[in-house]
């Protein structure tokens, strides 16, 4: 049996679970329509829409965009493309469980194909 722990202890850090995985979103220039993956990917993009690239990572999001644009674990649309990060569509979401995030990068891409936008989501 445990003994009790006092109370308002923490566990040692190794032990304590942070989340700190989180969706990001990238915009896109939009040159990105000229790509036939990217266009037929979006039959439904409304004119006048960004072009965006969803993501999730552990890291935070500045960094992995740093990553994008050097050419490390880089995806080729964000490497060529990518203009900026889009924070006011995301940052509410993180940080979340790593599952949480795997699953909110696939419902982000759906909802923002959904309002028009084109979407790039790996």
């Amino acid at each position: 049996m445990r003994p009790m722990e006092p109370k308002g202890h923490q566990p040692p850090a190794q032990k304590r679970r942070r989340h700190h995985h989180g969706v990001y979103v990238v915009e896109l220039a939009d040159q990105v329509w000229n790509e036939p993956r990217f266009r037929a990917a979006n039959p439904n993009y409304r004119l006048g829409k960004p072009f965006v690239y969803v993501g999730m990572t552990g890291l935070d999001p500045d960094l992995r965009f740093d990553k994008h644009k050097a050419g490390i674990q880089a995806n080729r649309f964000v490497f060529a493309y990518g203009l900026r990060l889009l924070p006011a569509l995301y940052e509410v979401y993180n940080p979340m469980p790593y599952e949480a995030a795997r699953e909110m990068e696939v419902e982000l891409a759906i909802g923002l194909r959904e309002a028009g936008y084109g979407v790039w989501q790996a």
